[in-house]
């Protein structure tokens, strides 16, 4: 399997492509500073340099040549980022909107969403402004991927850490807003990955009692 990351040396895509390349699968990581290229190598993925804030959607056609799936990964941050609305707007929602239209050109049904947790209600009182944007955007980056006929999954995960990984979650359309680490978030995104019954389902993720691929098996029945 060939999968094609957006985002790719965010933290959850680096746990990601390293899964992929330890298991044989091969595993492409877009990136827009070249200076990353040597951190994919390293775990065995391919760096394809491009920015998806810049780029039309033929370039991002030719990055998805050979791909079996893409996951959407990359982000202009959320609750601690000092990035503006426009750029979240501009990453969260049109970056993952230009992957989508990419995907749909180039006959690559799969599609994974990192999303969020609250990306579908209205910002609650109290939150920042950019915290607010950055919901708002995975919000409708969400809905628009929902509409497409696409195999798509879009996995709203609650707060990340970096703890190690516990390989047991909750997935459920709703779960309770705890903690989770994005190496667990990466092991999700791979079981997805090999189960087809999971497409066009919006899940939560969060820490739980149950193991990853059976949490996963139970969602996709």
């Amino acid at each position: 399997m060939r999968v094609v990351i957006a985002g790719g040396h965010g933290q959850i895509a680096l746990k990601l492509e390293a899964l992929l390349s330890a298991r044989g699968d091969s595993a492409a990581g877009l990136i827009r500073n070249p200076e990353h290229a040597a951190d994919l190598r390293a775990i065995g993925a391919e760096p394809v340099e491009l920015d998806l804030e810049s780029a039309t959607v033929a370039q991002v056609v030719a990055a998805l040549a050979g791909a079996d799936a893409v996951v959407f990964a990359a982000g202009a941050g959320g609750k601690a980022a000092s990035d503006g609305s426009d750029r979240k707007d501009n990453v969260d929602r049109g970056a993952a909107a230009l992957l989508a239209d990419a995907a749909e050109r180039a006959g690559v049904r799969r599609y994974l969403m990192i999303s969020s947790y609250g990306a579908d209600v209205a910002p609650r009182d109290g939150y920042s402004e950019s915290f607010a944007a950055y919901l708002r955007a995975k919000g409708e980056a969400d809905a628009d991927l929902s509409r497409r006929d696409l195999d798509w999954t879009i996995l709203r995960p609650v707060t990340l850490t970096n703890d190690e990984p516990a390989g047991v979650v909750t997935l459920a359309e709703r779960v309770e807003p705890t903690k989770i680490p994005r190496a667990d978030v990466a092991a999700v995104l791979l079981a997805l990955l090999d189960t087809p019954g999971t497409a066009r389902l919006t899940i939560e993720l969060t820490g739980g009692g149950t193991p990853v691929a059976e949490a996963v098996a139970k969602i996709a029945q």
